[in-house]
């Protein structure tokens, strides 16, 4: 993929999103960060793999006025996961998850929300990002090198190459909440046909 937005050939029932994200407020708990989230990935067999404290993965940013990159956070092996975390199972983000899978190999799969007047840091990722808008507003935007763009929630799936230095910023007074999953690359036409 050569730009850093673009849109994929795969739509989705945003009302059912919605539904299937208001369900889970009434009974998850979301974790305490800036971006707070829910894995629904984990390692197979591994359920604490998926804890909130796994949410965030190794990036680099620029912290200061002498512009040097600097390493935060652990490495994670995106490739490990591969199960689908047993508490969203039967939720439409499983049928979400299982059609992304036919074409894409994913990594983590997961839910985050960005508060009302939140940002993240100026970073750059290990592997580019797959966003399903769940539910925005007009002032939240995602800006990859010097590009800014509003996601909206319509159902659409977007390819985000988060590869290259990004933020993201929820101007707005409603939360920001996608569908986030690291893309590993396409899966293999063979594998996809079934042979």
């Amino acid at each position: 993929m050569k730009n850093n937005f673009n849109i994929l050939p795969i739509f989705f029932d945003i009302e059912k999103l919605q539904k299937a994200t208001n369900e889970l407020f009434t009974k998850m708990s979301w974790k305490q960060h800036i971006v707070k989230g829910l894995c629904m990935t984990q390692i197979p067999g591994d359920p604490s793999s998926a804890d909130g404290d796994k949410l965030r993965g190794v990036f680099w940013t620029k912290p200061d006025s002498t512009g040097k990159e600097v390493e935060r956070e652990n490495v994670v092996d995106e490739s490990q996961y591969t199960e689908f975390v047993e508490e969203f199972k039967g939720t439409y983000f499983e049928e979400v998850y299982n059609v992304l899978c036919k074409e894409y190999k994913l990594g983590r799969v997961r839910l985050l929300l960005l508060e009302p007047r939140t940002s993240l840091s100026w970073h750059r990722d290990p592997e580019p990002r797959i966003h399903i808008p769940i539910m925005t507003n007009p002032g939240a935007h995602l800006v990859i090198d010097d590009t800014l763009k509003h996601l909206p929630a319509d159902g659409s799936v977007w390819f985000t190459d988060t590869r290259n230095y990004h933020t993201v910023f929820n101007g707005g007074e409603e939360n920001r909440i996608h569908l986030v999953a690291t893309y590993l690359g396409e899966v293999d036409p063979l594998m996809r046909a079934g042979l």
